[in-house]
């Protein structure tokens, strides 16, 4: 933490703040004049200011002017002897965070500086999840081939077919293509819209897509813009399009041809100016075959075609994705950011990452979350990674993947397991494994079942019995508790509130 600035001309001011900051252990540097403190900010830079407001040599208010300029995000706290309105006034126009006449309560004072302090560090760490990071990043040559052709097709509105599997950034990349297009932050500024054609039901689809007159159907009380329109003057994304209903492929391709549609139950045409890009796991081709995907569409849709490549085929990039993902994920829980080994890194690149990208980003998730150490060590990561690491044996060919690790219900390692009650396929796994071999179980159960959600299900009760694990143990002290389970007291409190766990 950078130190806090005393500006005083009264030396036993200063004497009496540094040592009651010192035994708070806050580091100090203290000034007897705004202009050395001036000097001293071409160089330097404090966490908190507290200045005096009269003083030889200049006004704390001139300098609080001048401080602003160059930080403005600085809490400055004004002190003086002279507790007049205009000064009170004069202070907080200034940008002031707090106001302290003299003479006043030393423990009130310290704890008034910590207040600034707790402001600076939220500060700072918003304006770092604000700072601009990489759209995508990769320095495979098969992701440089991917930022060629985004390159290529900057100012271009053609219609796009990105493919690859499940997890590999395809939204991200559409979202580049048109951040980067004429459309974009280049260009007019149109919207960007996306939708899922799989994830909404047959029936629905349609007035998603094209909207709906009032009346048109039974709950249709008002008129709805579609996404079409939606996305008027910008670019519509959609997502898994190999599953779009055949029927409704046919208005699409109409849309595609004449730019125009027709909102559901309306009988005026309304002009599309939307650029499309498609995305899908699926192969088209072989869609098309089966006949549930029309050929003309298809090629409507396949006018310029972008491959994104599994994780297993940029192995390469896979440190710096994980380094990547650990900062963000500790940015969203509001904890340090945990490092990773060289040999841990090295294991991960032998994983070939079946759910890709969103594979890892939920991988190093988990970890911010469950590794005992600010250092993540090979023996941290889940069991399914080191059994599949380069030379290690592994010890089952049924292997859990860690999509499922990170969202581990840990029901079995919180409670005593009768073994009469334990499945067969549990018998004989070490103890520290047998709760992953279940939560596999019922992760299956659900995903077969068609269960939605599942993810944040799985979560929110692994969440919910690993905090009230703690709490019963700690007999409800919640700050002992986080201490615990290696998370803040602010997120333990915000995830009681989240889960319902108050009573």
């Amino acid at each position: 933490m950078k130190p806090i600035w005393i500006v005083d001309d009264d030396q036993s001011i200063r004497f009496v703040l540094e040592k009651a900051l010192a035994r708070e252990q806050l580091p100090v540097r203290s000034f007897a004049n705004p202009r050395d403190v001036l000097t001293a900010l071409a160089d330097d830079e404090p966490q908190v200011l507290v200045s005096d407001i009269r003083m030889p040599g200049g006004s704390g208010l001139d300098l609080l002017a001048k401080v602003k300029e160059r930080l403005p995000g600085l809490p400055v706290i004004i002190m003086t002897a002279y507790s007049d309105l205009d000064s009170a006034v004069s202070a907080f126009q200034g940008g002031a965070f707090e106001y302290l006449p003299k003479p006043f309560d030393l423990t009130k004072a310290v704890e008034l500086i910590r207040r600034a302090v707790d402001e600076s560090l939220r500060e700072e760490i918003n304006d770092e999840r604000h700072a601009p990071v990489p759209e995508i990043l990769g320095q495979a040559p098969a992701m440089q081939d991917v930022f060629r052709a985004i390159g290529r097709l900057s100012q271009s509105n053609v219609t796009v077919l990105i493919t690859g599997e499940s997890g590999t950034g395809k939204e991200l990349v559409a979202h580049a293509l048109h951040r980067h297009s004429p459309r974009g932050d280049t260009g007019s500024k149109g919207p960007f819209i996306a939708i899922n054609t799989a994830a909404i039901p047959k029936d629905l689809l349609e007035s998603e897509l094209f909207g709906h007159e009032r009346g048109a159907f039974t709950g249709a009380q008002t008129m709805r813009r579609g996404r079409f329109e939606q996305a008027d003057g910008g670019t519509l994304f959609l997502d898994e399009i190999g599953d779009m209903p055949f029927d409704l492929q046919t208005r699409l391709l109409r849309v595609l041809s004449d730019g125009q549609f027709y909102r559901v139950g309306g009988h005026q045409p309304l002009k599309a100016n939307v650029r499309v890009i498609a995305a899908t796991h699926q192969n088209l081709e072989d869609r098309v075959r089966q006949g549930v995907f029309r050929e003309d569409l298809f090629h409507r849709l396949n006018v310029i075609r972008l491959r994104l490549p599994p994780l297993r085929e940029r192995s390469d990039d896979v440190p710096a994705l994980t380094r990547f993902f650990l900062q963000k994920s500790a940015k969203e829980l509001g904890v340090e950011p945990k490092r990773i080994s060289d040999d841990a890194l090295t294991q991960l690149k032998g994983f070939e990452f079946p759910g890709n990208v969103r594979q890892l980003e939920n991988l190093c998730h988990w970890l911010t979350v469950m590794a005992p150490a600010q250092l993540i060590e090979g023996k941290d990561l889940p069991v399914e990674l080191i059994a599949r690491a380069p030379g290690s044996e592994a010890t089952s060919e049924r292997v859990t993947t860690p999509a499922a690790a990170p969202v581990a219900e840990a029901v079995r390692a919180a409670d005593p397991v009768d073994a009469a009650n334990v499945p067969a396929a549990t018998v004989g796994v070490p103890g520290e494994a047998r709760w992953l071999n279940d939560l596999e179980t019922e992760a299956r159960r659900r995903l077969e079942a068609g269960q939605p959600d599942v993810w944040d299900g799985l979560t929110r009760e692994f969440e919910a019995r690993m905090i009230r694990t703690a709490l019963g143990i700690t007999r409800g002290r919640r700050i002992e508790a986080a201490q615990k389970l290696g998370i803040g007291r602010n997120t333990i409190t915000r995830k009681i509130q989240e889960l319902g766990l108050d009573d």
